[in-house]
């Protein structure tokens, strides 16, 4: 089978990349499933910072690469041995292929699988391998998904069946940005009625916790961005404050009187979390969402940790096991609490997938998508 793909085979080109077009669309091959496998049709695909920090060389990856991780679309054909997807379902797709049957997967974190690690980090399918090829040579899978692309093989463990109804714009934006922005309110730092919270960094990761936050009954809830734009949109998501990133932590425990009980970082920026921690009152715990670069480094006051009980606590992909929380994500949208739909900044065809990556690093944007069925 034939089909169009996003494929990056040159990291750290000169911006922007409209004109250096780091992404060509390129025919490849794919290959049918194998045991354990779907082929998808992708019908929407997020732009998210993970794919831009394989584009710039900041999280390096084996090239060619398929990029894209978030995504939604139609099961299309069924693999040997899998018995509870079948052809016509509507899924989320998430960037851990969770094997089902490690330790990790047995105990509740699938999201911290080391066979899908394993696999994430060579490239390759779950089961071994890659799907897709150029002219003969194998182009490597982003996260076991590359859902910049018309269709996919998939691992049956990266997929979530949804309802029919959920609109594909929607659905993609549940596959990272919203599992793991909520996720991390929720699962990962428990956040509780009344307990203060503060969100450095307005992306689709960061307004995703302020949205969970918001749900969680958190007050108050602080949002911090450079973006006026970005602030504007996390007031109307659930912000009860909103601040310039200058400053923030002076202000932000002026107003809560010592630090807020959680700070997420959602940035990536070992500079930002340094800020995140500094927001955080005595007892309380910062969160650290944002991917930054395998050098980065960042100082803390030692004494603190123990001298005024804080904890510094990572999150990958929202401490999540997304067969069970992307349905009650669902049903949090259903109910309203969680208005997904506002963080869709706009919908491009694959064709424009460069101009959408400098609209992302030009932090102009929240959450594109990419349309794969549309030719042009």
């Amino acid at each position: 089978m034939k089909t169009r793909a996003a494929v990056l085979s040159e990291m750290n080109l000169e911006r922007p990349y409209e004109h250096s077009r780091p992404l060509q669309i390129l025919e490849l091959d794919l290959d049918p499933p194998s045991a354990g496998e779907l082929l998808v049709r992708i019908e929407a695909a997020g732009v998210c910072h993970s794919d831009l920090s394989v584009i710039d060389g900041n999280r390096p990856r084996p090239l060619p690469m398929a990029l894209g991780h978030e995504a939604a679309g139609v099961v299309e054909a069924v693999g040997p041995g899998i018995i509870d997807v079948e052809e016509g379902d509507h899924i989320v797709l998430t960037f851990v292929p969770s094997c089902g049957t490690c330790a990790e997967c047995g105990s509740g974190s699938p999201q911290l699988c080391p066979n899908a690690a394993a696999a994430n980090a060579e490239a390759r399918m779950l089961a071994g391998g890659r799907r897709l090829h150029n002219d003969g040579t194998e182009v490597n899978h982003h996260l076991g998904v590359s859902a910049f692309a018309e269709r996919a093989v998939v691992a049956r463990g990266s997929a979530v069946v949804i309802p029919d109804d959920v609109p594909f714009t929607t659905a993609a934006l549940l596959g990272c940005a919203v599992l793991t922005g909520v996720g991390a309110v929720l699962n990962t730092a428990a956040v509780t009625a009344g307990e203060s919270v503060a969100v450095f960094g307005l992306g689709g990761v960061g307004q995703s916790v302020v949205m969970g936050a918001a749900a969680a009954g958190a007050y108050p809830v602080i949002a911090v961005d450079p973006m006026e734009s970005k602030r504007k949109l996390a007031s109307v998501l659930g912000a009860d404050m909103v601040l310039p990133a200058d400053g923030a932590p002076a202000s932000i425990r002026e107003i809560t009187a010592g630090g807020v009980d959680h700070a997420f970082e959602a940035v990536g920026n070992a500079k930002v979390l340094e800020a995140a921690y500094a927001s955080t009152g005595r007892g309380g715990t910062t969160v650290a969402i944002g991917l930054a670069h395998p050098d980065a480094m960042f100082t803390i006051p030692a004494v603190s940790i123990v001298g005024e009980a804080k904890r510094i606590i990572g999150s990958y992909m929202g401490s999540a096991a997304p067969q069970r929380d992307i349905p009650l994500l669902l049903g949090m949208w259903r109910a309203g609490r969680l208005p997904i739909e506002k963080l869709h900044t706009g919908t491009l065809p694959l064709s424009r997938i460069n101009e959408a990556f400098d609209a992302l690093a030009d932090a102009t944007v929240v959450r594109q998508l990419i349309d794969t069925t549309t030719p042009a």
